[in-house]
């Protein structure tokens, strides 16, 4: 047991002489702060700036359960099942695992490397190194060995450190890029559903035009048999019945392939999910967006970014940790012996401290400009690693401001709309009037029920866009605000999306 004591205090006291003089070389991370202004245009008037506050990280908070702002459970189900079942995010928590992974990899080499082994080596030594005259005869031997070798680098200018601290920040952004595809699946799967809804709902709107159409050439057969009018009238209703059917399949069509992007999203085969037409009544909700500080806590894309930056900024250090010398500590301890039989005497026993091939201490003087060119690369790497973090802010502050003005103009199309849907059925009601009373031709009635369906569509349509818009905003914003705020309907709060 002393020669253990003896190598391990060696080891020990070599450590920790290294260790007291132990220095990082990576450059301090000091992450850019991105250029925001102090509230979002489409949100109303700037707050003031006692209101501000610093920016945390925060990507790992849930995200909420916000789709449940619609109020139907079906949704709620299917964005569970979307949860657990789909694919791509299975993909994506493969991808976290590999990176957690590789992290403990660059943290193994924190810890000492020990390795065992035995086995014969044959050899036959020359007769100068036994002292010899040249000519003597030395005969071949097998020496026989049972080791237990020890090795540790003595992290002097933050090589280690570095690499772990690389390591573990590729971990986070991976753990964040798969928050950021799990809100994307939450969207898409809320949108594609709201999207069949209100398919629904057009496709329901159809059928009832094809009812219509369906009495209105009974009425005008009717009319021709007795007289009234001539075969051109029976055959625009008939035209007219024709094409509102024709419409109403290639709408079931658009539904069916929404029905199947759906099942893929909640990891089912399109075949294994049927959802019974039913449509849906829009009420327009109202998101909080806060302040344009809080998507650098909410959006985890932008936290991908960062980390990101963080691991590139790291890198740097590894690379130039190159430009100065590597120390390992190696030890050896075990038996030795001519013969098998007398291995694990006590006479056999043998140790060693320092390398048995090259040096404790090594050191690059002269590569021919490499380790310069991989610490340009490392800083060129973090440079586009602070270009992508930015772009990231600024295309999340556009995807908040493109959602707030959707939402406020889609608000003004659909009163509009309404107003048109309203003056058209007056306008469709007329004409039916007048033509009864054979004051017109149906040509007119056939343009005024035209300009009824073709609001009513493009009504439900605004509707529509509205949903999904708020979907995007949602989305937009990072997928997670207080339930308080959401309560909220004063008249001086960040709202977008009433009406």
């Amino acid at each position: 047991m002393s020669l253990w004591r003896n190598v391990s205090k060696s080891l020990a006291v070599s450590a920790a002489s290294a260790v007291l003089a132990a220095c990082s070389v990576a450059p301090a991370y000091d992450p850019p702060e991105p250029a925001l202004p102090a509230a979002f245009g489409e949100a109303g008037p700037p707050v003031d700036a006692a209101a501000w506050k610093p920016a945390e990280p925060s990507d790992a908070l849930a995200r909420g359960e916000w789709w449940t702002i619609f109020g139907d459970e079906q949704l709620n189900a299917l964005e569970e099942e979307a949860a657990k079942a789909n694919q791509t995010l299975k993909a994506a928590l493969g991808r976290l695992g590999q990176a957690r992974a590789l992290a403990g990899v660059a943290a193994a080499d924190r810890a000492p490397q020990i390795e065992v082994g035995a086995g014969p080596t044959r050899l036959r030594p020359s007769p100068a190194s036994l002292g010899l005259p040249a000519d003597a005869d030395t005969r071949p031997q097998t020496l026989w060995r049972a080791e237990v070798g020890a090795s540790y680098e003595v992290d002097l200018f933050g090589r280690v450190a570095n690499a772990v601290t690389a390591a573990d920040a590729d971990a986070q952004q991976a753990e964040a890029l798969q928050h950021s595809l799990l809100l994307a699946i939450q969207a898409d799967v809320a949108g594609h559903y709201l999207l069949l809804r209100w398919l629904d709902a057009e496709i329901g709107l159809l059928d009832d035009t094809v009812k219509l159409r369906e009495a209105a050439v009974d009425l005008v057969e009717r009319r021709t048999r007795a007289g009234e009018t001539d075969d051109l009238d029976l055959e625009r209703a008939r035209t007219e019945l024709s094409v509102a059917r024709a419409d109403s399949i290639a709408l079931s069509r658009l539904r069916a392939d929404t029905e199947h992007a759906l099942a893929v999203l909640v990891g089912r085969a399109p075949s294994e999910l049927r959802i019974a037409p039913r449509p849906i009544v829009f009420r327009p909700i109202a998101i909080p967006v806060g302040l344009p500080s809080s998507l650098l806590e909410r959006r985890p894309d932008i936290a991908a970014a960062e980390r990101a930056m963080a691991a590139a900024n790291a890198r740097i250090g590894v690379a130039r940790s190159a430009y100065f010398p590597r120390l390992t500590l190696t030890g050896l301890l075990g038996f030795e012996s001519n013969d098998f039989g007398d291995l694990l005497r006590s006479s056999s026993r043998t140790w060693a401290v320092g390398p048995l091939v090259g040096t404790m201490l090594s050191m690059t003087v002269f590569d021919g400009g490499r380790r310069r060119a991989i610490e340009a690369g490392a800083a060129a790497a973090y440079d586009e690693t602070v270009a992508n973090y930015r772009q990231t802010v600024l295309v999340a502050l556009r995807e908040v401001e493109d959602g707030l003005s959707a939402l406020r103009l889609l608000a003004e199309q659909s009163r509009e709309q309404a107003r048109a849907v309203e003056a058209a059925s007056r306008a469709a009601e007329l004409s039916r009037v007048r033509y009864r009373a054979g004051l017109v031709s149906y040509f007119e009635v056939i343009d005024a029920e035209r300009q009824v369906l073709a609001a009513q569509r493009a009504s439900l349509q605004s509707d529509r866009e509205r949903a999904l818009a708020t979907v995007d905003l949602v989305r937009a914003i990072g997928g997670h605000w207080e339930p308080a705020a959401l309560a909220s309907s004063s008249e001086d709060a960040r709202m977008a999306g009433g009406g």
